[in-house]
C-alpha cells in the first residue's frame, strides 16, 4: 500500500463531508497539479545553473532540435516550443540581448522574420541539455522503465483528449 499523501487527506475530507460525491477524479487531477508545481521547482533549479529559466530553455531547445541552420519563424518557434505566442516576442528580445539568438528578415519576403541560434546560444543549449535530461531522469527514478512508459502513454492520451495534439 502506498504511503498516504496530501491528496489522500483531501479525498478523505470530501468522503466525510460529501459521501454522496465520488471525488476520485480529484485524486488524479490534484496529483498532476501538485506534481507539475514540484517538477517546475526542480527543473527551474537545474536551468538556473546555466543562467536559464524554463521558457528560455524551451526556445533554445526548439531551435536546436530543428536542425541546421537552427532557424525558425516566430510562429514556427511558438508551435515547436512550450512558450505561448504572447510571451514569445518579449522572450526573443531578451535572448537577442544576451547574444543567444539573431532575428533576420527573409530575402524573399521582408514581412517574414527568422529566429536563429547563435554559436553562443547553441553552445549554451548543448551544455544545458545533458544536465536537464539527467535531472529529469533523477526525478523519475522512483519509477521503473515500464511505469515510465505507462505513465507517458496515459498522459499522452489525456492530453490528446483535451486537444493538445501536434
Amino acid at each position: 500500500m502506498a504511503v498516504p499523501d496530501h491528496v489522500d487527506f483531501v479525498l478523505s475530507q470530501w468522503a466525510r463531508e460529501r459521501p454522496d460525491l465520488d471525488a476520485a477524479p480529484m485524486g488524479v487531477v490534484g496529483r498532476i497539479s501538485r506534481l507539475a508545481r514540484l517538477l517546475d521547482v526542480e527543473l527551474s533549479r537545474a536551468f538556473s545553473v546555466h543562467g536559464l529559466d524554463r521558457p528560455t530553455f524551451d526556445v533554445l531547445a526548439a531551435l536546436r532540435r530543428s536542425g541546421p541552420p537552427f532557424r525558425l519563424s516566430p510562429a514556427g518557434l511558438t508551435r515547436a516550443s512550450m512558450v505561448t505566442s504572447g510571451a514569445i516576442t518579449q522572450r526573443l528580445d531578451r535572448l537577442e540581448e544576451r547574444g543567444l539568438i539573431t532575428r533576420t528578415r527573409s530575402d524573399l519576403d521582408a514581412r517574414c522574420v527568422y529566429v536563429a541560434l547563435t554559436d553562443k546560444g547553441r553552445t549554451l543549449i548543448d551544455q544545458a541539455l545533458p544536465d536537464h535530461v539527467a535531472n529529469e531522469d533523477r526525478l523519475l527514478a522512483p519509477l521503473t522503465a515500464a511505469q515510465r512508459r505507462a505513465l507517458a502513454d496515459s498522459l499522452r492520451k489525456l492530453l490528446e483528449s483535451l486537444g493538445d495534439t501536434r
